[in-house]
């Protein structure tokens, strides 16, 4: 990625840089390193490039940062007198796109982020950062679409783009209007979803015909058109879908510039049908269409019992030069609705008995009556399947994101993640369990899911970033005690530790509580050209 426009860059080459360790109690360890900008000239653009050349995305997925003393930064030489609309004061400033990691001020003029200096700054409004962590905001890049309820979990989780690549729920056209019916607090955006397609299509689950797939895959290019950031398909659940009409679509996919996301055709490990041969679905269909593949929720599909091997078989397919990503979430239990095929015999797909599963947002896992009554009422249904060392692996894979893979109802029948996702990796995974850094983490949730769709969503890039010249997207948060608080019983709960939340320039959480008059989230749309 280039480096800023000379005017964007500090005067002075050396600038005082204060990395903290994991907590904020082991101090500051000064490092003479840039500050990742200062305020912007008026001409320029709100899309000025990012203040540095740092590497974007820490190498170590494994290391913490190191305890230290005690050492109070060094006054700014430099008076700034521009008054800001937003100042987020005294915080650590973590940003995996540039590496910068340091105490600082950010200040904020409309939706963009003017300045990040150690110097005081005056704002019109401000907030107390001091010692918090200040980040991009989240993107939820494994999301659904909003409903005016579930996005305010969303907010208190820290995200700050809800996006729907699990697939729309309708055509564009129809996503966009009914997210902007709901006034979002976060922003909006997700993938054109070929099962829904399909069913209007009167396909459904059977095999589609020649003609069939043509229309399909017209259908797919109107959404992207329309601003879809990519193209979703689900074979496991779809399953007339065929590695032919896969190919069609990553061959649009590749035209366009976007990646096609896969719920991969199988998630366990008896023949026929093995979760090695749906990865290897996968890496031909990228192989051979030239398209990025995204693979959903990699821990539930693909990975269940086998993330190792799922991981070594997606890695020598990144070594030979394939764009092949992936993302996870932080649970050792997936959910879907007890109706649908992937329970058919999961007794003997996953090793399990109805003493492992659960309908969420009740109590008690279920007997034989119970699982009964959840399959004929088809509830979300909860199944103990997978291993702490899957989710450890698949979390500290450096390519592989975070992704919640749900977003709450009213009727409270979720799973967890949809309120506790984020929180749940910074709260268990990097301050009790010191599996991540917390840049490592931060990537995964901020720059790894922008560079995935920025291609084609100049909106995207930027952000995921926090420098100048990017959206002011930003979540702070306490680094202490960010923590999720929703279980399989209360999957309503929202998580705690989450401080303040801008979305656009715009306050939306301060304090920790909500702002529910505030809903300044937009649409992030595909760019595509004729």
């Amino acid at each position: 990625m280039d480096g800023p426009d000379d005017d964007l860059r500090p005067e002075a080459v050396g600038r005082r840089r204060f990395l903290l360790g994991l907590g904020f109690g082991a101090g500051l360890v000064a490092l003479t390193r840039r500050l990742p900008g200062r305020r912007a000239p008026a001409a320029a653009p709100a899309t000025a490039s990012p203040t540095t050349t740092v590497p974007a995305v820490p190498r170590s997925t494994t290391s913490r940062a190191p305890e230290t003393t005690t050492t109070e930064p060094a006054p700014s030489t430099t008076v700034d007198d521009h008054l800001y609309d937003l100042v987020v004061e005294g915080g650590r400033v973590v940003d995996p796109d540039s590496g910068f990691d340091g105490v600082a001020n950010v200040g904020i003029d409309g939706d963009t982020v003017a300045t990040i200096a150690d110097g005081p700054l005056a704002g019109r409004r401000t907030l107390n950062a001091r010692g918090l962590v200040v980040a991009p905001g989240f993107i939820d890049v494994l999301s659904y679409p909003v409903n005016g309820y579930g996005e305010w979990n969303k907010v208190a989780d820290g995200v700050t783009s809800n996006l729907c690549m699990h697939g729309i729920d309708g055509t564009m056209e129809r996503f966009l209007a009914r997210s902007a019916g709901h006034a979002p607090p976060v922003n909006v955006g997700g993938a054109t979803d070929q099962y829904e397609h399909r069913k209007a299509m009167g396909i459904g689950i059977d095999y589609a015909t020649d003609p069939q797939v043509d229309e399909l895959w017209r259908r797919a290019e109107a959404d992207l058109r329309a601003g879809a950031l990519g193209i979703h398909q689900q074979p496991e659940y779809t399953i007339g879908v065929t590695l032919d009409e896969m190919l069609r679509h990553g061959e649009v996919a590749a035209r366009h510039g976007v990646p096609l996301c896969l719920h991969l055709r199988h998630s366990d490990n008896l023949e026929p049908g093995t979760q090695e041969e749906a990865v290897a679905e996968a890496v031909t269909v990228a192989r051979r269409a030239g398209c990025a593949v995204h693979v959903e929720h990699l821990n539930s599909t693909g990975g269940t019992g086998r993330m190792r091997e799922a991981v070594a078989q997606l890695e020598a397919a990144r070594s030979d030069g394939l764009a092949i990503t992936a993302c996870t979430y932080p649970y050792t239990y997936w959910a879907t609705y007890a109706g649908s095929a992937r329970f058919d015999g999961f007794r003997e797909k996953y090793g399990i008995t109805v003493s492992d599963l659960q309908v969420a947002g009740t109590t008690g896992r279920l007997d034989e009556a119970g699982w009964e009554r959840a399959r004929s009422e088809n509830r979300l249904t909860a199944a103990f399947a997978m291993s702490d060392d899957d989710i450890d692996t698949a979390l500290t894979t450096p390519w592989i994101m975070i992704g919640s893979d749900a977003i709450l109802q009213e009727h409270h029948n979720n799973h967890p993640r949809g309120s506790g996702c984020f929180s749940r990796v910074l709260g268990h995974y990097v301050r009790e369990r010191g599996l991540l850094s917390l840049p490592d983490a931060l990537a995964r949730m901020t720059i790894l899911p922008a560079r995935l769709l920025e291609g084609r969503c100049p909106d995207l890039a930027r952000r995921g970033r926090l420098s100048v010249g990017s959206a002011a997207d930003v979540t702070v948060f306490d680094p202490a005690t960010i923590a999720d608080r929703s279980t399989i019983e209360k999957t309503w709960l929202p998580s705690v530790g989450v401080h303040h939340v801008v979305v656009s320039g715009q306050v939306v959480r301060e304090a920790g509580t909500n702002d529910r008059s505030v809903r300044p989230g937009v649409p992030l749309l595909s760019r595509i050209d004729a």
